[in-house]
């Protein structure tokens, strides 16, 4: 199957960086390109596309806006995965990007290589960025969300058992699911069902929105520490 991918950024040369990267592999096509956000969405009404490559900072409408109108409430089955792009390291853009829907952010001068496997990584529908470096977004940001106490506020957390409460701290604490059946003494597969079923439950579109309502709710604290009981 091939991965139909749209590139979004203002700078034309970037595009065709990428565009040259992509055009390389044989499972991946870019079908289209826009320089910002409002033309993104024109494109995307004519278009059909299963990645985006998402800029923030653009002219007329900024990638966290557009990332927000793509992915609508974000349930849409055939809806296109966004993945963000920036160009410095824990942009204050990027978190915003993540709660309005966007599947993960890589910044702009990543190896070839590891953009490739975000791609499809993005497309499958697993994890997007590495743990460590959506643990350490969200450490910086934390600050911005509303103030939490001893116990979490999402009362939709009740709904997880007390095994999935306990992978969602992990994953949240920026764990891989190999690392969390190293933790709990499971096997990986069983891991990947506790996440989906957690997605389920607090109807969320990917780990990285599992995360960042660990984070929202007081779950976990900044620093990757579960909230006290």
């Amino acid at each position: 199957m091939t991965i139909r991918v749209m590139l979004v950024d203002d700078q034309a040369l970037l595009r065709t960086g990428f565009r040259m990267v992509l055009a390389a592999q044989p499972d991946m096509e870019v079908v289209a390109e826009a320089g910002n956000g409002v033309e993104a969405l024109e494109v995307l009404r004519a278009t059909k596309v299963d990645v985006i490559l998402m800029d923030v900072r653009m002219p007329h409408l900024d990638g966290v806006e557009a990332t927000r109108r793509i992915c609508g409430d974000g349930r849409a089955a055939d809806a296109p995965k966004v993945l963000i792009l920036t160009t410095f390291d824990l942009d204050e853009y990027a978190f915003s990007a993540l709660k309005a829907g966007a599947s993960g952010f890589m910044l702009k001068d990543v190896p070839p290589d590891e953009l490739l496997t975000a791609i499809r990584a993005v497309h499958s529908g697993d994890a997007v960025v590495a743990p460590s470096t959506t643990r350490r977004l969200l450490d910086r940001f934390t600050p911005m969300l509303p103030a939490t106490h001893a116990e979490p506020t999402r009362p939709e957390l009740g709904r997880l058992t007390e095994r999935e409460r306990e992978v969602l701290l992990l994953v949240a604490q920026g764990l891989s699911n190999g690392e969390i059946a190293a933790r709990l003494v499971l096997s990986e597969a069983t891991v990947k069902t506790h996440v989906g079923r957690i997605l389920t439950k607090l109807n969320l579109r990917d780990r990285v929105q599992a995360v960042v309502l660990a984070y929202e709710s007081g779950l976990v604290r900044a620093g990757g520490g579960g909230a006290a009981g």
